[in-house]
């Protein structure tokens, strides 16, 4: 079960080369098992029993579950589809010296810029087009070795080695042809798109390497791919909420957009996306005001962010205490600034869940005095106050262009979050029930 379940991680992570791929292969997985998708834009006729999903942006997705009774709250998981990598600009090309063409490319999130150079790389993303009097909104991805970001040579820069520090503006743009007539890349992406290219209208176009992903390690042990953080736990928080029993509580799956760049936009964390689909949900189903307090009251979140294993070769960066280790399970995020959320009831929570599931719990801190990054969890509930546990799997070279994970942690969360989805959280004057 765990290889084949590394499988389908592979090929998810193959498909999804940008965030609008990623949603929109969920958005498929989601309509093969049944579920329907609703527009923001048109009222909402939900029934009990029903199972439903509305996009924001191409880039969001939020899916529920309607229980066949009322229902206590909303347990939710949440994940993001982004991921570090340089986003082609509008105008893309720019001819340099040496008869060559290359892209004009900006850094999108905080990447190890070193680990994109010397391989073939390519353009995804979302282009839009006119279409019968209309803009339309439609997925491309140039499917060929299109691109390279070539270093400087050692016989140039005998410096290379220790750490010579690449500018964006002028290292780590990509070589795309030899000097040609203007407006090659532009016809290029509208044939890729199957459009005219005076139909093309605009596009949000992001790198990304062309080496697909695969499993490693004597026995196959480890997972190793671009984008694990955080496509891996969009894809284990899927499965695990479309094989989840239904319970008492709704159970949602909110995958947002921008994560990597603070999550400040309507399809991002920090929006108001989220809150809007479950205020719908509540009143779809004849609920006042009352009534969604009760709910936000006894909903929960789990923030489902990959999480930093302690490296072989420099475990000085871990906390000694806590310091997952790759296959060693899912991992709770803590930290006392709150830039991860949880906390010792949230901890509980989940711990309690994963132990039911048979499913191994690590413990992740930084070292005191290296800080960390921040994710879902503190953004969400600054719009939804409900508890929340910041979780993740541990994995090696993060926001690195090829990134490695275990490959056993993919099964764990999926077992996790298969309990987690079919139960309900209740927090009560004599204590929580879950």
């Amino acid at each position: 079960m765990d290889e084949t379940i590394s499988r389908q991680l592979l090929a998810f992570l193959d498909a999804s080369p940008s965030c609008y791929h990623a949603v929109a292969n969920v958005a498929a997985e989601l309509l093969a098992a049944g579920y329907t998708r609703l527009y923001e834009g048109e009222p909402w006729h939900l029934e009990k029993g029903g199972r439903y999903f509305t996009l924001r942006g191409d880039s969001s997705i939020i899916a529920f579950r309607v229980p066949c009774r009322d229902f206590r709250g909303f347990m939710i998981a949440a994940g993001h589809s982004d991921s570090p990598t340089f986003k082609v600009r509008e105008t893309a090309e720019v001819p340099s010296t040496g008869n060559c063409l290359r892209l004009s490319v900006e850094p999108y999130g905080g990447m190890v810029m070193r680990s994109w150079l010397d391989r073939p790389l390519s353009v995804a993303g979302r282009v839009m087009v006119q279409e019968n009097g209309k803009v339309v909104s439609q997925l491309v991805n140039v499917e060929r070795d299109l691109l390279i970001i070539p270093s400087v040579a050692i016989h140039m820069d005998r410096e290379i080695n220790k750490g010579t520090a690449l500018k964006p503006n002028t290292d780590l743009l990509p070589l795309f042809a030899e000097e040609k007539e203007p407006g090659a890349f532009h016809c290029l992406v509208a044939e890729a798109a199957g459009v005219a290219e005076e139909d093309l209208l605009t596009t949000d176009l992001f790198l990304y390497p062309r080496t697909r992903g695969t499993l490693t390690g004597v026995n196959e042990e480890f997972v190793a791919s671009a984008r694990l953080d955080d496509l891996q736990c969009v894809f284990g928080c899927l499965r695990g909420f479309l094989r989840a029993a239904d319970s008492g509580s709704v159970p949602v799956l909110a995958v947002f957009n921008n994560e990597e760049v603070g999550s400040g936009t309507r399809q991002g964390a920090d929006s108001t996306f989220l809150t809007d689909v479950l205020r719908r949900v509540n009143g779809a189903m004849g609920r006042g005001e009352e009534g969604w307090m009760t709910a936000a009251a006894n909903s929960f979140l789990v923030s489902a962010d990959n999480a930093h294993a302690v490296h072989p070769a420099h475990p000085e960066y871990a906390d000694s205490n806590e310091a997952p280790v790759l296959n060693g399970g899912i991992v709770l995020k803590y930290n006392a600034s709150q830039r991860y959320t949880t906390d010792a009831l949230s901890a509980a929570v989940f711990s309690q869940v994963c132990k039911e599931a048979g499913v191994p719990v690590q413990r992740y801190s930084n070292r005191a005095d290296l800080p960390g990054g921040s994710t879902l969890g503190n953004i969400s509930t600054a719009h939804l106050s409900i508890p929340s546990v910041d979780i993740g799997l541990p994995q090696l070279a993060m926001h690195a262009c090829y990134e490695v994970a275990g490959a056993k942690d993919t099964a764990y969360l999926v077992r996790a979050m298969t309990a987690y989805f079919g139960r309900s959280f209740c927090m009560g004057p004599e204590g929580i029930q879950i």
